[in-house]
């Protein structure tokens, strides 16, 4: 079981004060990379919760400052092991601290597309200590149709990623401010209309356009969903090793005029 946590962070990290969308990149990469955890992102409106759970993303989780034991939302792209793995140690290690540690939290919702609820519950069943959590825990199936976490508008939209697995992106909107995260797509025409005019899109650049892949957008095409879209500001992210042998940031640039940058582990963004 991992430690006690940390203490809360300082209301400055939230974006409620000054009713902006804050975003700490908590993994960058993809499944077994070197330097980079793979995909997951801290979001702070007026709710602090997750997008995506890879390998290696609890540890950056602790070290943002965030109490990871007030999150209460987790958002899941899909389910390749790359943007959900980490999920494990922090449910296991969620029911250590509040059956064993004297600690508390509030109740958790697990939100994510079709398939979320079988995969869960079968987790719930079938690993030890799972199934008798101390604590509500709220598994939730979403396609097209957006919701609200409190102040905060959540818009999933199924992007294309892998044949039968469904997959969706997700546009957060937060007092007339919006970030877009693609997870794992190729262009399609949806997560276009996801990108519409955001002041931030977090987009799936695991391959250079002169070395693509199956399954993913390269660089070029995110700069096109970009130019495409609208948007203000666009973060490459989701790095195969062979991405960051080229320029993927001049690749896109070809095809979109607005700022780009490359994501980083403990990146801090803001929209």
């Amino acid at each position: 079981a991992i430690a006690h946590a940390p203490p809360p962070p300082p209301p400055e990290l939230s974006g409620e004060a000054d009713g902006m969308i804050r975003v700490t990149v908590l993994g960058s990469g993809t499944n077994v990379h070197p330097t980079r955890a793979a995909a997951g992102y801290l979001v702070q409106t007026d709710q602090t919760f997750l997008l995506d759970f890879g390998p290696r993303t609890l540890s950056n989780l602790i070290t943002s400052g965030v109490d990871r034991h007030r999150i209460t939302h987790i958002l899941f792209s899909h389910f390749h092991a790359d943007h959900f793995a980490d999920f494990i140690p922090f449910f296991f290690d969620a029911v250590i601290f509040c059956k064993y540690q004297g600690g508390t939290r509030p109740p958790l919702t697990l939100i994510g597309p079709h398939g979320t609820a079988k995969l869960m519950r079968a987790m719930m069943t079938t690993f030890p200590s799972f199934n008798r959590a101390p604590f509500r825990v709220t598994i939730r199936e979403v396609s097209d149709r957006a919701f609200r976490l409190g102040e905060t508008r959540i818009k999933p939209g199924t992007v294309t990623h892998a044949p039968r697995l469904h997959c969706v992106g997700y546009r957060i909107e937060y007092q007339d401010h919006v970030v877009t995260y693609s997870g794992d797509s190729l262009y399609c025409d949806n997560l276009v209309r996801l990108c519409h005019e955001a002041d931030l899109a977090i987009l799936d650049c695991s391959f250079p356009e002169n070395r693509p892949g199956a399954g993913h957008l390269h660089a070029g095409l995110c700069g096109r969903v970009a130019q495409e879209a609208g948007i203000n500001q666009l973060v490459l992210s989701h790095f195969y090793p062979i991405a960051e042998r080229y320029d993927v940031c001049a690749q896109a640039g070809n095809y979109f005029s607005g700022r780009i940058r490359m994501a980083r582990d403990l990146l801090k963004l803001k929209a």
